[in-house]
């Protein structure tokens, strides 16, 4: 009689347990991530790589077709390319690749150094290119100082039918704090 019931009670454990690992897996499985930035000078590529291995998410680099040289981005300069690009609202640098497969992922990153108060017009190049109904965008930044002011306005209408989410500005941060903060970006579904 006590092997009957300690069989019982164990074939109710190994259910159990069994439960809960499928249950684990699929939460697991739940979010996929992709960690998605432009950095014109090593800066967000830096903040990038470490959220992307805080949330075990995909890295995926917007190339401009044609990179910015130095002069490209002296902000001084009312020539340079990159202020003639950002004083031009339908400015749309091209970009060098496109990402595989977007619709798999559920949770963008997406990252960028803020030009003028907001991103740099290559990232509404990267939101128009894909159809991101649906998809959750969490923005982060680096900056000399700014903050990101002007960002969610500008990037929205370029991705309508997403949930753009304004994120932090990350100079300076951490590894542990980047990754107390994709801890809780993803967990907040």
């Amino acid at each position: 009689m006590t092997s009957l019931i300690m069989s019982a009670f164990g074939c109710g454990n190994k259910q159990q347990a069994q439960t809960n690992q499928e249950e684990k897996a699929a939460n697991d499985g739940n979010q996929k991530v992709l960690v998605a930035y432009f950095s014109a000078t090593g800066t967000t590529e830096g903040v990038a790589k470490q959220i992307a291995e805080a949330t075990g998410g995909d890295l995926f680099e917007i190339e401009p077709a044609k990179e910015y040289t130095a002069a490209d981005l002296d902000w001084n300069d009312k020539q340079s390319r990159s202020t003639l690009e950002m004083n031009d609202k339908k400015a749309r640098p091209e970009i060098a690749s496109e990402v595989e497969d977007i619709a798999r992922y559920d949770v963008i990153f997406l990252g960028y150094p803020i030009w003028w108060y907001t991103a740099p017009h290559i990232i509404n190049t990267f939101l128009e290119q894909y159809d991101l109904s649906g998809k959750r965008i969490v923005l982060f930044a680096t900056s000399g100082g700014s903050d990101f002011e002007n960002s969610l306005t500008d990037l929205q209408p370029s991705a309508p039918k997403a949930l753009i989410e304004e994120g932090k500005v990350l100079n300076g941060s951490s590894a542990q704090d980047i990754k107390a903060w994709t801890e809780t970006v993803v967990a907040a579904k």
